[in-house]
């Protein structure tokens, strides 16, 4: 059974970093798509960044773009999303994904429904 423990969340303040993990354990095929997801209160549930375990290609969503780096250990079995420039809206529960339906060339879905595995959670707050 796949189980996945997300760790490194906490409070910092505009423009600092933060660094979350996501241990992962249980896969059966090698073949699969892992991401993050936040969800803010109020909110809807949404992609961040997801990337495929063949290669380096990975998705981000804009809001994200250029601060936020998704990236992987797989002898480690461990997801990373590196956060610097952190922002007020940045504030979440972040969640660690995966999922063992790829698309054609290793595209990762940056959906949640498309993804059957989730951990706990682990929440960031960012203030001004």
């Amino acid at each position: 059974q796949v189980q996945l423990v997300e760790s490194g969340g906490g409070s910092v303040q505009a423009g600092g970093s933060l660094r979350l993990s996501c241990a992962a354990s249980g896969y059966t095929y090698s073949s699969r798509c892992m991401g993050w997801f936040r969800q803010a209160p109020g909110k809807e549930r949404e992609g961040v960044a997801t990337i495929y375990s063949g290669g380096r290609r990975a998705t981000y969503a804009d809001s994200v773009k250029g601060r936020f780096t998704i990236s992987q250990d797989n002898a480690k079995n461990t997801l990373y999303l590196q956060m610097n420039s952190l922002k007020p809206e940045d504030t979440a529960m972040y969640y660690c994904a995966a999922s063992f339906v790829v698309g054609s060339g290793g595209y990762c879905y940056t959906v949640d429904w498309r993804y059957n595995y989730w951990g706990q959670g682990t929440q960031v707050t960012v203030s001004s």
